[in-house]
This record gives structure tokens, sequence and C-alpha cells, in this order.
């Protein structure tokens, strides 16, 4: 449902195993392909330990791969799946508390976030083979299996029910964000001093550079997404954006976004990407998503109430809106 492709510009040239000396340490970078989409691990620590490390941290996005991926029948994502309308399922703790952590930030949005917006995913595809707007009759009908309040969580039991036959969850959404974060606990807890989990934009960072310096964000001009508009330090925090330009489909002669109101069942309109800075990287995937879901008056109203978010909204005329808490004096315009 959304595609991470604003946040992705850094002081390094990621290579598939790159490393850099600065100051006391040696940054270590590996670039791979998992859950579907690029993810950049860039450490910090003793050369001798880089490579376990490395191997450690994509073997734990693996993990958490095969428990919330819709794309692979083993998973726990789709024994729910295969099983709406028909029955709970037993889940792991950790799917469990992820899909409770979903529904809460649904509620916040006002199901602006939803991850049932999954029964949508067959009536607008964005891989060139569109060719016509969908039927009143398949939005209607997909949308009848879309909302969140239809997900029946048992906690004594740690069972999760799709109430109709016909919906699906997918993690499109927040997903990446949840590896990231987890990953970044994970090396943490093993004694990595700093780093960076990028997974597609969906970025988190802890620690600082060897030479006492932030790690460094860099905003795309959605205009010219090889530009850079703005620079931010990241300091112990996560980032991720939602931006409507690079996937599309066009019918009509009219672009239509691939960001999904899941209330709906339309593409969103008015906006061209949204950034969110967040604690933890899965709440600033989803309120990146839901945020230009709901539009600029609204989403950042919403996300003002919320301690310790701030964002940048950017809509269809190139306006530019910052957090109240976000000090526009620390963009350094490039």
């Amino acid at each position: 449902m959304k595609n991470r492709l604003l946040v992705a510009v850094f002081f390094l040239i990621m290579v598939f195993l790159k490393t850099a000396v600065y100051g006391q340490g040696t940054i270590f970078t590996k670039a791979t392909k998992l859950m579907g989409s690029r993810f950049e691990i860039t450490l910090v620590c003793e050369p001798q330990q880089s490579y376990d490390y490395l191997a450690m941290a994509t073997e734990e996005i693996s993990r958490i791969e095969k428990i919330i991926s819709s794309w692979d029948p083993a998973s726990e994502t789709s024994a729910i799946n295969r099983n709406a309308g028909i029955a709970p399922v037993k889940v792991s703790k950790m799917l469990y508390d992820l899909i409770q952590r979903c529904q809460r930030i649904s509620k916040i949005t006002s199901g602006a976030f939803d991850i049932s917006y999954a029964a949508i995913d067959p009536i607008w595809v964005f891989d060139g083979s569109m060719t016509s707007f969908p039927t009143s009759e398949d939005l209607a009908a997909s949308i009848e299996n879309i909302g969140y309040e239809k997900i029946i969580l048992d906690a004594q039991a740690q069972t999760v029910f799709l109430k109709n036959k016909g919906m699906k969850i997918g993690f499109g959404a927040i997903g990446k964000g949840f590896a990231a974060d987890a990953t970044k606990l994970l090396l943490i807890s093993k004694g990595v001093q700093a780093g960076i989990i990028n997974a597609s934009g969906d970025l988190t960072t802890w620690g600082e550079k060897p030479d006492g310096t932030h790690w460094q964000v860099g905003i795309s001009n959605p205009e010219n997404p090889s530009k850079v508009f703005s620079w931010f330090p990241v300091i112990n925090a996560a980032v991720a954006t939602s931006g409507n330009y690079e996937k599309y489909v066009t019918l009509n002669a009219k672009r239509y976004s691939h960001i999904i109101d899941p209330r709906t069942g339309l593409p969103v309109e008015g906006l061209k990407s949204v950034t969110v800075f967040a604690p933890k990287a899965e709440l600033a995937d989803a309120l990146a998503t839901a945020t230009f879901i709901m539009g600029v008056d609204v989403g950042m109203a919403t996300l003002a109430q919320l301690p310790g978010i701030s964002c940048i909204v950017i809509d269809a005329q190139n306006n530019i809106y910052y957090s109240k808490d976000l000090k526009v004096e620390r963009v350094k315009n490039k």
C-alpha cells in the first residue's frame, strides 16, 4: 500500500558491504534484499565482529518475514487469512502484540491506517497491467471486508480471528518498520554501540557516528527524487516517508496514487509526500501512511496530539508544512 522512497539519502554511498573509518571507530554497511525490499544495515563496531553482527541482523529480518508475510503460505499471517470467517488462529506473542498495536493506531487515525486494507489489493494493481477503473461493485465488495474492528483478538487464547470470509490482513504499511525496530533492539542487546537500519526508507538509528556527530537523513524533493532539499539529524529515533510519485497507475489520462484510503477503496489525492519522525520505525511507518490519507489539516492535528511525533507534509501544490515542534531553522537547503 505504501512505497517508502523519500528517506534514503545518506552521507554514505551504500554498496553490498562497505567500510569507512571515522574518528576512533569503523562503520560497516551491508545492503541486501529482504521482505521484498532493499535493506541497508549500517553498524559502528569492531572489525572482527562486523560480519557476525551483519549476519545476525539479516537472520532476524528473515525470521520476522516468515511470520508476518502474507505472501508466504507457511506464515502465521497467511494462516489467519486462510481462516477468515472460519476460525480463530493461535499466533506467536510477537504477531499478536503487533496486531494489537496496529488496532490502536487504527483507532487513533479513525481507520486511515488499517491492516485489513489487504482485501482491496486485487482491485488496484500498480505493475503496469491495470487498464480500467475498478467497478463500483468490486470496490463495494472489497470495502465490505475492510475494517480493523472486524479483527477479533482474544488475549487469553492469544488468537486472531477475521470476522468476514474474504477478509485479509497485510503489514505493508508497518512491517518493514517493525522489522527495523526489532533488529535494532537485537543488535543493541549484543553490544553494537551505534547504527542505522534502513528498510527502504523506514529508518531507525541509535548512538552516534564514531566522530561524535549525529546520523543525518535527507528528505528528497518530490519533483526530483534524486535531489535532497532538507537534511535533519535523527537522534536515537526513527523516520519514514510516504510518497505518491513513483508508484501509480494512469487511467483515462489521470494518474492515481498507490496509496489507497481503506475507508473508501480509492486512491488518495492532494498530497505528494509525508515524512514522520517518531521514537520507533513501526510507528513512523504507520503514521506516515495514515497522515497521507487523512490530509494536511486532520493528519497534522492528529499527530500534534501524539508525544514525540513530528512531521513534514508536502501538498500537491508543493506547499511545505512542518510540525510546530520541528524547527525550520534545522533545515539546510540543498
